[in-house]
């Protein structure tokens, strides 16, 4: 068995680990696609859209909900990608203490 204080050393590099990673995860920007590239987006680690980029065919008249649709479709792909950087930046972070089901900590 663990000893307490070892523990309460593993405990708190982590919670150093998951500050930094908290800042790594600000830092990050990942970029979504659709309509085989029609339609970029880039989202910021804390899920804010900061840059659109739509391809000028896109811009013809009656195209406007195919150009929504494929804002969506190009967002929920940047949400898949920066859920996934977080993730793994969050268990890297956590090391040996990952996965195990601490009271209050997150699960990842």
């Amino acid at each position: 068995m663990m000893d307490i204080n070892a523990l309460m050393k593993q405990a708190q590099a982590m919670q150093q680990r998951m500050a930094d990673a908290q800042e790594r995860i600000a830092a990050i920007e990942v970029e979504g696609t659709s309509g085989g590239g029609m339609v970029k987006l880039v989202l910021r680690g804390s899920g804010e859209l900061a840059r659109v980029e739509l391809d000028p065919g896109l811009m013809a008249p009656g195209e406007g909900e195919v150009v929504a649709d494929l804002m969506v479709a190009a967002h929920a792909d940047a949400k898949r990608k920066l859920d996934a950087a977080q993730g793994e930046l969050m268990r890297e972070a956590a090391g040996p203490l990952a996965g195990m089901n601490i009271p209050g900590m997150p699960k990842f």
